[in-house]
């Protein structure tokens, strides 16, 4: 009897790991974890409900349903906490998103990545953050001090005018700008480390100002820790 239970229940995960999401959901990753989850702890529940109650069919039947929800929620913690933030960054950065000073993405693997263009954020040719942009910081820092279960990497780029060994520098300076004020906001330094990619990373041509713009730019990667529940 146990036996053909167990292999509902994995039939039925598998389903909902299959159908969970579509093919282009960010979130798909989180999804199928979480259904995976559901079935593993459905499996373990009606193990420890046939074993523990005197009502058999009861008892796997409840012991089931205790283990799939707990093995849902291991699965879809990280996925529930970044959700949340990721809601809290857009809301409060809309104005700048709206003039496309800063993008707020989600990426395959949970992470949060903000981009900051550095026009709007630093004079050119300079690591000194514009004074202006420290309201815009100061929104972020709000953020990241409400999920403690978050670390940050901030990770400078540029374009390809000047030497690869300057562009690294300036990369690597205007990182660690951002890195001081977020921790001088309050975020513990800890939680912040600081990369610089200077020219090799480019997201659009170097041919054009435009694409040269783009490519001047401070990520934020917001990187959940791995056990949330």
């Amino acid at each position: 009897m146990i036996r053909k239970v167990s292999i509902g229940l994995v039939t039925t995960g598998l389903l909902l790991a299959g159908c969970a999401s579509t093919p282009d959901d960010p979130n798909r990753n989180t999804k199928e974890k979480a259904a995976a989850g559901a079935a593993i702890g459905a499996i373990a529940g009606a193990i420890v409900g046939y074993n523990s109650d005197s009502n058999r069919n009861r008892g796997l039947a409840r012991g089931a349903l205790i283990g799939a929800a707990a093995g849902g929620a291991l699965g879809a913690g990280v996925g529930a906490y970044m959700d949340k933030q990721q809601a809290e960054f857009e809301r409060q950065l809309a104005s700048e998103r709206n003039a496309h000073q800063i993008e707020v993405e989600r990426l395959q693997n949970e992470n949060l990545k903000i981009t900051m263009n550095s026009e709007v954020s630093f004079d050119f040719n300079s690591a000194a953050i514009q004074p202006a942009f420290t309201r815009t910081l100061d929104k972020v820092n709000d953020v990241v001090k409400r999920y403690p279960r978050t670390s940050v990497r901030v990770v400078g780029h540029t374009d390809n005018i000047g030497s690869a060994a300057y562009n690294q520098r300036l990369s690597e300076d205007r990182a660690k700008s951002v890195a001081w004020y977020m921790e001088d906001g309050g975020v513990a330094p800890q939680r912040v480390s600081t990369e610089g990619r200077g020219m090799s990373q480019p997201r659009a041509t170097n041919e054009t100002e435009a694409g040269r713009q783009l490519n001047r730019r401070v990520e934020l990667l917001i990187i959940p820790d791995q056990d949330i529940q």
